[in-house]
Parts: C-alpha cells; structure tokens; sequence
C-alpha cells in the first residue's frame, strides 16, 4: 500500500534559526510484519546474540569484556585494585554503563558465592547470591582481582588461538572467546532470558566434568551419566537422585532437578537451623513464606524465627513449641516453601552464532571440537615462530663458513642500504636472513655465539616435525587436551558441595501430616460467620453469639478432616478443610469466612456443603424453574486448589442449592404458590459444574420460582396430590400456612 501524507514539511529554517526536521509529522502506514523485520527483530537479535546467551567457552559478551580487561590490567598475578577501577577501564568495552558492569562483576566474585569456581578474588562486601536484600557495597570501597583459575581461561589466548575483533570505537581489540582449557560451560551456572528465548544452565563438578570429558574423547558412545549423575550447586544442599531426569538433561538438554535444604536439629535449644538452601530461592522469601503459613494457621509448631546469617555463613533458626516433632515439621515444610525447590534446565548455548539446545553430551562434543581447534592454531602458530627462527638460524649457520668474508662484505659496502643485497649475494641466503646477520652486534661475531645459536637447529628441526604430525593426527591433539584437563583438575578439583539423596521422596511425594479426626459440630450465620465447636465445648454453652441481625443458617455435624465447599454468590467456590479452622466456643463470634479465605471484594456466602470423600451430589436451582445436579466428585482437585472458577451456572439467577449425600425428595415451589415434589433421581446427572440442569417446573410468565430444597416427610398434609412423575411439571397451588412450614 503507497504511504498516505498528511501534510508535507519542506526543509526550512525557523524564526529562531534552528533546522525544522524533514519529514516530521508524516504518517506512514506499514504492514506489520513489515515494521516487526525492521524494528523488532534487530533488537531480538542483539539481545540474543550479544547479551543473554552463552557462546561455548561459557561466557556472554558482558563476562568476557570485564575479565579480557582485568587480564590486561596485569590483574592475574597482580595485587588487587579498587573495583571503581576495573570498572572504568572497562568502559573501553563495554559502553553500557558502570552499573552493568559492576553487578556483572558481583555475579563473578567469590564473595557473591553463586559460582562454584569464582573468576574473580574479591574483597570487600559482594553481597550475597542467597540473600535478596543483603546489598553489595560500591566500587569504589572494594577490591578484586582475578583468581588464579582464569589463567586457565587465557592461556596461549596471545597465540592466535581465538579470533579478535574491534571494540564498539575501532580502538582496540577483543576476543570473540577465550581458548578455555576446561569445559567452563557445564562447571558454572549461567542463566539468562533473551527474546523469545532463554538460558538455564547447571553447574556441574569441575572433576565430574573433566573426567568425563576425557572418557568421551577415548569412547564417543561412553555413558556420561556414569560419571555425572547430578548437578553440584554452590550453595550445597541435596539433589534428589532422578536417573531418568538426569539422562534426558544429559540428551535434550532439558528437564528440572530438585534440590533440598540442610538443615540440623538442636536439641538443646530446641530449634532447627537451615544451612543450605536451593539456588532458586533466597533466605527472606524462605521466611516470609514461613511467616505467611503461621499467620494463616496452617502452621503452628513454631513460636520464632529469625535470620541468624553472619560472616561464618548462612543460617536461619526456627524455635520449636514443646513436644513438637521436627521431622514431621520439616516434612510440612519442604512440601508448602521453597526449602525444596525445582532448578529447571534449558541448555541453549550459541554455537557459531546460532542459538541451539543440547545436552551435556553435545555440548561435551561441540567443547572437544572448539578446543581442538584451539589447540590446532597454537600448534600452528609457534610451529610458525620455530620455522621463521630455523630459517634465520640456517642463514647464520652459512656466516659461520666465513665470517671474515662477512665482515669485509659490510666493511667494503659504501651505501648502508647496500649491505642486505651485498650479503645476500654474497653467501646465497635471502633478504630476512640478511637483514638478521646484518643487525648482529659486533661482539656477538665470534665463532662462539655463532656455534651455539646455530646448535638450536637440530632442536628446532625435531620440534617443528613433531608439530607437522601433531597437526595431523586428531588423537595427538587429543591427547595434549586430555593432559590440560588432568592438569586442571590436579590444581582446582574440589569435592561436592551438594550431596546425592538416592531413594529420596520429593516434596509433593511425601506423606501429608494428617490432623487429628474428631467429632466437631459446624455453624454458619448468615452474614458468613464459621465456628467449629466440638461436642463437648458445645453441651457446657449452647447459646451462640451473633452480631446484631445475625442468624444461624446452617448446623452441620462432621469431623474434623472433613472437606468443606463454601459457594458464594459470584458463581465460585471456595475450598478448606475444617481442620484449617480452630477449635472455637459458642460464645464467640468465630472466622470470618470472606476474610479467612480471601474472597473478592463484595463477594458474600451462599452455601457450605461438607462432605468426606466427595461423595453425592450438589443441587442447583434456578428463578426460572430448572434445577441442575452436579456429582461432588466435580468439585474434587488433585492439587490443595483454594477457589474454582464456574462453580455453578449463571445464565438464570440462582434461587437455591442444596448437598445430597444419597438420592432423595425434593420439592420446589414458584412464587404463585405452586408446588411439586419430585425424586432427585428424576434430574439427570451432569458433570460439568456450570450447567444449566433441565426444567424442572413450568413457571409461568408473571412468576418465578421461589425455593427448592430436601423435602422433609410430613410437612404437607396431601403429599400424593403433590408428587409428579415426570419433569418439568407445573405443580398443584399449596395453602400458605403449610408454605410457611418450609420458608
């Protein structure tokens, strides 16, 4: 479609001599996709490729910019620096600021303690990975350095091992990777969300890694789980053994592990402390989950908790009531906080530029291939450096026949720039060996030197043979790559930090503490108000206090595992069991049922229902004459769902409801006075919660219907006149004295 103009704006200088912009106020239509391909999808891309994803040496751009920095600062073997330094000269970079890459820095640091082998050596406050409010100090207070495991990320990185690139100003040069010698990518976490897609890479145990590694090397079809069998977080905690989760993480690169805190109890104090926690969650949101649960009931064996981190480590302290079992607690709490938690995996790495997902083993291959070639190019390059030195040792090794003639050639040259062409027509060597014999200090012209540098020859000859076959036979290189990783994990192994729970229940497999089962009597008002009083508490004060207005609506007796559905006017139902409701006295107002299940605003109690096991059926009827039964079963979750959503239909306004155990009678009566009984067994059962039921009674058009419920034997007098065989039926006119029995 051509562009439409609404107005046209000619380039022109304004009252006050600045430049009007061309074309400003133009309004330009464009295809969608078109606008997406221009404007969104560089943008996707850049984050994709130059931000959120890993490359295979396990860094995004921001990591490698901040360590290649530290590197050239001399910061390797070097004192530590104010971190307001590092920070400033990476600026050269990294133009994005030097927040970014200070928290960059942060996440680095073997103070933040999110890393299980840190790059850089901090001092200072880094803050804490497992704490969300403890904050890191500025720059310019702390220090850092690089720890010594990063010269394992450098080695021979000035030997053409990598390829560089210019910064963002053409000043200087970058690496695009760094020629790790160890498979970096797998030993620390690294996670990241780009456009459309994201990062979630485990750390592994250096050891595991390498070794594995290794035996991949000698055997493509080894068994990497064999070695591997379980992330090693940072933090430690357990890892619950899962083979079959491990080896599709292993295959697909996908899949979740579940981790558990550590935790100790104190018998002296009688209390529990957590140590270790999941690198998923953090100590603050731990607490105010436990908080929450105390609050709301649902957890009342502690009388205190609080944070007990400082300098030796992580710790938070729970005060047990007396008598309380801390194993059935711990049990309660890894299933309703994140003491046990889920690290999901998604192993999207960028490979040559282009995003993919793999697992430990393609990720070990595409490693192995990377640091071949690695090794390929620094082979090459000193391979290089020894053949340019033997063919200048070669042309030296002609002087020494005669070294007079030598002297006399550059003596008897009268033009300096002659003396190249004379000795090289002289002896029969090229330019670059005539300009080495040429630059040769005076002193250094004796048969001496010239004896034992040219006794390197030989020397140089075998390096230089060995190196062609190196070049040429993948398993040498391999070997060179395996004896770096041996060496590695000789210097920077260490055991794991996150142990291995075989046979181990997850949370949500683990048996729920049941409450204790009792007789308990049930009493709703009708302005929502809950008690659940016990038989006993009952007979010693049967007058119930009610606020002003107020009534019992409902008396129900049930236990105190029972299951309780309370339908609101809004079409939803709210679900609890009478456990999560303390034990209370008729001389008290008791729970207010909005508040205590957190209803929506205005949202107001219709019904409760109680059931045991969610057996028979909920009786829904409609003003305009039609009843629907839905089974209990439909209201039953798998998961502790709170609130379902259509809880009953809402195409006609709902007049009443009711809970049948069993099949029964049930009467409705319209406005005109009009009444029928009726088997329930006659309303065909249907499982879907918001149906509208089938027509029940024939209400007529100035009339609606008025109630329905459980008929109760003998509250009419003609009962037979009443009953109707089939649905819907209009009903007979009932006197109103014997209405009033039911309303």
């Amino acid at each position: 479609m051509p562009p439409k103009k609404r107005k046209e704006a000619a380039p022109k200088r304004g009252s006050d001599d600045r430049a009007v912009i061309e074309n400003a106020g133009l309004v330009v239509e464009q295809p969608i996709v078109q606008t997406i391909e221009k404007n969104f999808m560089p943008y996707a891309m850049s984050v994709i490729l130059s931000r959120a994803i890993p490359q295979i040496d396990g860094f995004k751009p921001a990591h490698r910019k901040l360590l290649y920095t530290m590197y050239k600062m001399g910061l390797l073997t070097g004192a530590r620096t104010k971190s307001a330094n590092i920070v400033g000269q990476t600026m050269r970079l990294n133009p994005h600021g030097d927040a970014t890459i200070y928290d960059t820095m942060v996440r680095l640091s073997r103070g933040y303690q999110a890393l299980l082998h840190p790059y850089v050596d901090s001092k200072g406050n880094f803050g804490k990975s497992y704490s969300r409010d403890m904050a890191y100090a500025a720059s310019r207070y702390t220090e850092a350095k690089l720890d010594p495991i990063c010269a394992e990320l450098f080695r021979d990185i000035d030997k053409d091992t990598v390829d560089f690139e210019d910064n963002y100003d053409n000043t200087m040069k970058e690496p695009t990777l760094f020629p790790v010698t160890f498979p970096t990518i797998l030993v620390n976490a690294n996670v990241g969300i780009a456009v459309s897609m994201a990062c979630s890479i485990c750390p592994f145990n250096l050891e595991e890694v390498c070794e594995a590694t290794i035996q991949m090397m000698r055997n493509e079809n080894f068994d990497v789980t064999s070695v591997i069998q379980a992330p090693d977080f940072p933090g430690g905690g357990f890892i619950l053994h899962n083979p079959a989760e491990m080896k599709k993480i292993c295959e697909t690169g996908r899949g979740s592990v579940r981790v558990r805190c550590r935790w100790r109890y104190d018998k002296a104090n009688n209390c529990i402390e957590v140590t270790e926690i999941p690198p998923t969650t953090t100590v603050e949101v731990i607490i105010d989950k436990i908080i929450e649960l105390v609050k709301s009931g649902k957890v009342r064996e502690l009388s205190d908790i609080r944070d007990e981190t400082d300098l030796s480590g992580l710790k938070i302290t729970m005060d047990l009531k007396r008598g309380v079992d801390p194993e059935r607690l711990m049990t309660k709490l890894l299933r309703m906080t994140s003491l046990e938690d889920t690290f999901s995996c998604n192993f999207n790495v960028l490979i040559g530029g282009v995003p993919r997902v793999m697992g430990v083993r393609e990720l070990l291959c595409e490693w192995i291939a990377f640091r071949q070639e690695c090794v390929r190019r620094r082979v090459y390059f000193d391979r290089q450096k020894k053949s340019e030195k033997l063919h200048l040792l070669k042309g030296l090794e002609k002087i020494l026949l005669d070294i007079d003639k030598a002297v006399r050639i550059v003596r008897e040259t009268e033009q300096e720039n002659d003396v190249v062409p004379n000795l090289m027509v002289g002896f029969g060597i090229d330019e670059v060996q005539a300009d080495y014999v040429a630059e040769i200090k005076l002193r250094h012209l004796n048969r001496e030197y010239i004896l034992n540098r040219t006794a390197e020859i030989s020397q140089l000859e075998q390096d230089i043979a060995q190196m062609e076959e190196l070049l040429q036979d993948v398993k040498k290189i391999n070997q060179v790559i395996i004896k770096e990783l041996r060496d590695v994990m000789k210097k920077y192994a260490q055991p794991r930090r996150s142990f291995i729970l075989y046979d181990a229940p997850a949370a949500a497999e683990l048996p729920e503490e049941e409450a204790p089962d009792y007789p308990v009597h049930l009493f709703l008002s009708r302005e929502g108000y809950f008690k659940k009083i016990t038989p006993q508490s009952l007979r010693m004060s049967s007058e119930q206090k009610l606020k002003e207005g107020d009534a019992i609506c409902q008396t129900i007796e049930a236990t105190n595992r029972a299951y309780l559905l309370v339908f609101t006017d809004r079409m939803q139902v709210y679900k609890a069991q009478a456990s999560d409701f303390e034990d209370t006295k008729a001389s008290v107002l008791g729970d207010y049922l909005p508040a205590k299940l957190g209803f929506d605003e205005g949202e107001s109690v219709r019904y409760l229902a109680v059931t045991s096991d969610y057996s028979g059926w909920m009786v829904f009827f409609f003003e305009n004459g039609k009843a629907a039964k839905v089974p209990l079963k439909s209201y039953e979750t798998k998961t502790r769902r709170r609130k379902l959503l259509k809880a009953y239909s809402d195409k006609s306004p709902l007049v009443d409801l009711c809970c049948i155990p069993g099949e029964c009678t049930l009467v409705m009566a319209s406005t005109t006075g009009r009444t029928i009984l009726f088997e329930s067994a006659q309303i065909p059962e249907k499982a879907a919660k918001d149906t509208q039921g089938v027509s029940a009674m024939s209400v007529k058009k100035n009339a609606r219907l008025a109630f329905g419920r459980v008929y109760e034997p003998g509250t009419y007098e003609n009962e037979q006149k009443l009953r109707v065989k089939t649905l819907p039926a209009a009903g007979v006119i009932v006197r109103q004295e014997e209405q009033l029995k039911l309303l």
